[in-house]
């Protein structure tokens, strides 16, 4: 019997079978560029991996063609659908309403589909994957796991803006967070690499991949993170600008005659390391550029650490201290410069990187000296584990 996970993108699909026994993946892939010409499906694991040209032009389509590859006679790894008893699926935006993974009903759909303004890019391809699962898959459990949720138990103190109350009671208007999924399985393997009750530890998890944010767990509770109503807020990411001062949008759409949507466009895709470098969102090529001399890649890479260091040092205060510093995601589970960079200056918090430890070494690691009072840690994260292990965690069966 197995676990599908699906990760609905807006023009993509992720998935992963995994083997509800052994918790093993036992096929994975990738549908890219969903509604567009040239959709593929890339598929396999390791030696086996192999790329399928597909007409797929919704995210029903992409779900059919992943089912239709799983069954395959010659390929395939299972014989039937009923062999997929549950469904797990990202759902990033949960609003207000879940606090916790939940079996999909009618009313959690409804729910899921009323933060859809909350999260333009992100509810409706999760929805229609919901959707063609129960269509393709009527018997298997459909699970809901919210990249919110973790950060329900932030307090009010730190989730509300300082705007209009009224707002927040007729809009919702607060800060939920997101990679909530993320930061919590790299909170609770950080307790267990050092040993420690959850309860008894204090971490900042970063989270720094083209999408970033970090978090303030306390516990093993969110009580602050970087990501607000939307995941524009916070950090400079690959191509979002995180916060600026709000009157610039005003400002921006009388100067340059754009409306609210160019601008939310132009924050949201052409912004950060892309805006600034001018080259490209991936940290890779930027870095490359910075090292031939580029002084505009230069100074987004400086921009990026910067904004960084403040946010460790904000939460670093918020928790009274910390106990410990998480790395994870690409850039920050793949750039020993970056992660140089970003430790650069902090000793006085008690973080000192080992030069060393930082430059080698993969998978989970610690690479702070052994004296630094902060421990400094590189764990990859799993994102869909934690799905899976909420799907199991809540099956009726």
């Amino acid at each position: 019997m197995y676990i599908l996970v699906i990760n609905a993108g807006s023009s993509s699909l992720k998935y992963q079978l995994v083997d509800k026994e052994t918790r093993q993946i036992v096929d994975k892939g990738l549908c890219e560029k969903v509604g567009l010409e040239g959709s593929f499906l890339q598929h396999g694991l390791g030696d086996n991996e192999k790329i399928d040209y597909l007409e797929m032009p919704d995210h029903h389509a992409a779900i059919q063609s992943v089912l239709d590859a799983l069954l395959d006679q010659a390929e395939g790894v299972i014989g039937n659908l009923d062999e997929i008893v549950a469904v797990g699926h990202r759902v990033v935006h949960g609003g207000e309403y879940f606090s916790e993974s939940v079996v999909i009903t009618d009313e959690v759909i409804a729910r899921i589909t009323e933060c859809v303004p909350l999260a333009p890019l992100h509810n409706p391809p999760a929805l229609m994957g919901i959707q063609a699962c129960i269509d393709l898959m009527p018997e298997a459990v459909q699970v809901a796991v919210f990249d919110t949720a973790f950060h329900q138990t932030m307090p009010k103190k730190a989730y509300m803006y300082p705007l209009p109350y009224e707002l927040y009671e007729s809009l919702s208007i607060r800060r939920y967070g997101f990679h909530g999924t993320s930061h919590r399985y790299v909170s609770e393997r950080a307790a267990a690499i050092l040993a420690k009750d959850p309860r008894e530890l204090k971490l900042i998890t970063c989270h720094l991949g083209n999408g970033c944010s970090i978090a303030a767990i306390d516990g093993g509770r969110s009580v602050d993170t970087s990501m607000g109503l939307t995941p524009l807020e916070g950090l400079m990411m690959g191509t979002r600008s995180g916060s600026v001062d709000p009157a610039i949008l005003p400002f921006i759409m009388k100067a340059e005659g754009l409306t609210a949507d160019e601008v939310e466009s132009m924050m949201n895709r052409k912004s950060g390391l892309l805006g600034i470098s001018g080259l490209s969102s991936d940290m890779r090529d930027v870095l490359a550029a910075a090292e031939e001399g580029n002084e505009r890649a230069q100074l987004a890479i400086d921009m990026y650490a910067y904004i960084i260091k403040g946010y460790i040092g904000r939460y670093s205060f918020t928790l009274g201290g910390a106990d410990a510093v998480v790395m994870t995601a690409g850039v920050g589970e793949r750039s020993a410069i970056m992660r140089e960079m970003i430790f650069a200056g902090l000793e006085k918090l008690g973080l000192v990187l080992d030069n060393d430890r930082n430059q080698t070494g993969s998978g989970e690691r610690e690479i702070s000296t052994d004296s630094s009072a902060v421990k400094i840690l590189v764990i990859p994260t799993d994102e869909e584990g934690v799905i899976v292990s909420d799907v199991l965690d809540i099956m009726p069966y």
